[in-house]
């Protein structure tokens, strides 16, 4: 059957903040403590949802958790009312309270893992939410999104949503940040290729842990009855960890049958490009980018690799950047040359999402990829479709309910619990979820 990939974005909450949560997250470390903005940072997504649904791709929208996560600081002890719970909170413990307060769940290239019916053996799309159990903000996601996505893919008819795996590090995983889905067409059994950092037989990192552990990758594979003979487990470069690429997708990046990465992407890189070279019929397209051409510092200053590489309906293949790649010479050279010289990349398409890159989130980091055919694109839920209408609706929500300036120090205001629930509880009913949100039970 026909398919095709669509993508569903993660909407930046109203407490996005820069608290420089993400150890081994170069970017979110550097801007620890500084003002971010909401509102921006909200608009800077929703404008390329709306940039991608005009050039004719199916663009969804994956909705924000609630923050602060009251339920977690009162387990953590914290009580009386919800505005005392967020008072006492703030003064016993500042990093605890911006751990519940996160907005990082706009990032759902870690919602979870994908696997396209096409490849599964029940022919239905499968989900697995990642447990996150190597970030404390992020391991506070897991149940909510799982809430939110079944809300999102609602017909047990087409969908079918896993349970996490349990939050160990023994099985951390971090969801489709380190899978990408190969294959020659999006309606035709695929290649899965899952990246991992820890419990390989090569070398660990020394500097910065591997979040995604091998052993994860293999039960998510598992859990969707994957054909063995069509996965990839591939371990991320040491090297490449060290220097701030806690996930595969700041390297690499894959669409159809065309891989795009740095050479230092992979431990044993030739092992798996021939791994992969080999189920794909021996036609994989690579693009494989050497250090003396981009250094490794420099890629993930810029983020060339969390890119999204998509196929528009006129057939092109499209790069989408975020506009740091602009501001980094070799970077953007290298591009140029691209576009000039490759028969695979036909443009270049630059998006400015500095508030999420400044905590260390770009293009690919900001959606989850979902390949549907034309059955299921009908199945999911409507309301969380980007159109002509929804647009215009999210950006007046949005100038409505968001502030234009946060501290790490604000979150610490109850009467920003306040603005943010009331957002939501909008936004539930805009996008057709229910009650999706604790504060609604």
């Amino acid at each position: 059957m026909l398919a095709t990939e669509a993508n569903f974005d993660g909407l930046v909450g109203p407490t996005h903040n820069y608290a420089g949560l993400a150890v081994g997250n170069l970017a979110s470390q550097s801007h620890q403590a500084q003002a971010s903005n909401p509102r921006e940072a909200a608009l800077q997504g929703l404008a390329k949802m709306k940039a991608l649904h005009d050039l004719g791709l199916v663009q969804g929208v994956l909705a924000p958790l609630a923050r602060p996560d009251l339920k977690t600081l009162r387990c953590l002890g914290f009580v009386g009312s919800d505005a005392e719970v967020v008072t006492a909170a703030a003064k016993a413990s500042p990093r605890l309270l911006a751990a519940c307060c996160s907005a990082s769940s706009m990032w759902v290239a870690n919602a979870a893992t994908v696997t396209p019916s096409a490849d599964a053996a029940d022919r239905r799309i499968h989900f697995t939410p990642a447990n996150l159990a190597s970030q404390l903000h992020r391991a506070l996601e897991t149940e909510h999104t799982a809430r939110i996505l079944q809300a999102t893919f609602n017909d047990s008819r087409h969908f079918v949503h896993h349970p996490a795996l349990p939050a160990v590090a023994t099985l951390g995983d971090e969801g489709a940040a380190n899978h990408t889905r190969l294959g020659h067409s999006y309606g035709e059994p695929g290649v899965a290729l899952f990246a991992y950092g820890s419990g390989g037989p090569g070398p660990e990192p020394s500097r910065y842990p591997g979040r995604q552990a091998l052993e994860a990758s293999r039960a998510v594979a598992r859990q969707h009855r994957l054909d063995p003979d069509r996965v990839v487990f591939a371990q991320q470069h040491p090297d490449a960890i060290d220097q701030g690429v806690f996930h595969n997708d700041v390297i690499a990046v894959g669409n159809l049958d065309t891989l795009f990465c740095h050479e230092r992407a992979f431990f044993n890189q030739s092992q798996v490009l021939a791994d992969l070279d080999a189920r794909l019929d021996g036609r994989l397209q690579l693009i494989q980018v050497a250090e003396n051409e981009v250094a490794l510092a420099d890629a993930v200053r810029s983020y060339l690799f969390n890119s999204q590489l998509l196929r528009v309906p006129d057939g092109r293949t499209l790069l989408v950047v975020p506009a740091e790649c602009e501001q980094v010479a070799p970077v953007w050279q290298y591009l140029q040359s691209l576009v000039s010289h490759s028969p695979i990349i036909d443009a270049v398409q630059v998006f400015d999402l500095r508030q999420s890159m400044h905590n260390g989130g770009g293009p690919a980091c900001l959606r989850l990829r979902v390949v549907m055919n034309a059955d299921e694109q009908v199945a999911f839920n409507q309301g969380t479709r980007m159109s002509d209408t929804l647009y215009p609706r999210l950006v007046d929500w949005v100038r409505c309910h968001y502030r234009d300036r946060l501290l790490p120090a604000d979150l610490a205001d109850p009467q920003l619990m306040d603005e943010s629930f009331t957002a939501l509880d909008e936004l539930s009913r805009i996008l057709q979820l229910g009650s999706v949100y604790p504060f609604q039970c």
